[in-house]
């Protein structure tokens, strides 16, 4: 078994990331706890609601029940970057060049670098928001499915549209098709061509549960997904994605679903978490598994790797969370 340095927080745990190799866990509550040579901790938000790594600063952004979006450092320190009084906060994305976005209610917005803030008004609540790989377009989801738009630019918007409530989108990291979590146990696609509206579907169904978690591989070959009693794992290398192809099904147990799903960040390695709190790690090349951590007190809410791929952070909705060093 791999060595894991445990954490006992209270209550339940919204995100587990590393900055730099410093691992930092956020409690719904809104504090913050390091361990980095020892535990350090800081109250930022009353009341978090959502938290997302930005790779390019290695920092975090977060928001909260108190209308705040911060950047988080590794060393503890936090900026405000936005806030918006008696709203909720419950969606961020880091972009390219210091840019994030973040939104409540029928509204998304941009913050640029040099503080310029673009509002982007919606018919519908904005439930996800993401940037492309390159450049400041992001797409925002929503009922009935998703606006592209170039941040700071003028122009019109592309509507890619799919009746339902969309609750989350992403971008492949080849920028060629866009994916949306949805409220009922699916997911759905868009193949972007280049063409403008010229799109095509991808219906991604067949789940037993929503889809919480979804993660791409490094180079966009796969896209792994929580939501069934294995990890669902779409083939995104041909032109049409994973459109007339079945997909791989890893860490396959009986009755106990998958809760989180986090590619290796360089090898085609996923780690998987489970309503029971275990982790396993499984290689898609032959299906391997390695058993990364023994079931415990509650459901895994959050898995991350660290850059170097050798230690897995994760996280559960009962405060047990840890550190799993596997280079040994």
């Amino acid at each position: 078994m791999p060595t894991v340095a445990p954490l006992d927080l209270e209550g339940h745990v919204i995100s587990a990331a590393f900055l730099g190799n410093i691992p930092v866990f956020a409690t719904a509550a809104g504090s913050f706890h390091w361990l980095d040579g020892g535990e350090r901790s800081v109250n930022l938000h009353d009341g978090l609601l959502c938290a997302v790594k930005d790779d390019n600063s290695q920092t975090l952004l977060t928001g909260g029940e108190d209308g705040k979006v911060l950047r988080v450092a590794h060393d503890g320190t936090s900026i405000e970057l936005a806030h918006v009084a008696r709203k909720w906060i419950s969606v961020v994305a880091a972009g390219p060049q210091g840019a994030i976005a973040y939104a409540h209610g029928k509204s998304a917005f941009v913050r640029l670098a040099s503080g310029a803030v673009h509002e982007y008004p919606e018919e519908r609540t904005v439930e996800g928001i993401a940037f492309a790989p390159k450049g400041l377009r992001i797409a925002i989801a929503r009922y009935n499915g998703v606006t592209l738009r170039f941040a700071a630019a003028e122009g019109q918007p592309v509507d890619l549209e799919w009746k339902g409530a969309h609750t989350g989108v992403s971008f492949s990291p080849d920028n060629r098709f866009v994916v949306t979590t949805m409220q009922e146990n699916a997911l759905h696609g868009w193949k972007l061509d280049g063409a403008g509206s010229d799109t095509r579907h991808m219906r991604m169904t067949g789940y037993p549960a929503k889809v919480k978690s979804i993660s791409w591989s490094a180079k966009g070959k796969w896209l792994a997904s929580s939501g069934a009693p294995a990890a669902i794992v779409w083939p995104f290398a041909g032109k049409d994605g994973p459109m007339g192809k079945a997909p791989m099904e890893l860490g396959t147990r009986a009755n106990i679903m998958v809760t989180q799903v986090a590619f290796h960040p360089a090898e085609e390695v996923l780690a998987i978490g489970f309503i029971d709190g275990m982790v396993l790690a499984v290689r898609l090349a032959d299906g391997k598994e390695a058993l990364l951590r023994r079931p415990g007190k509650g459901a895994i809410t959050a898995l991350s790797w660290s850059t170097n791929g050798k230690l897995v952070a994760f996280a559960s909705e009962a405060g047990d969370c840890g550190v799993i060093d596997i280079s040994g």
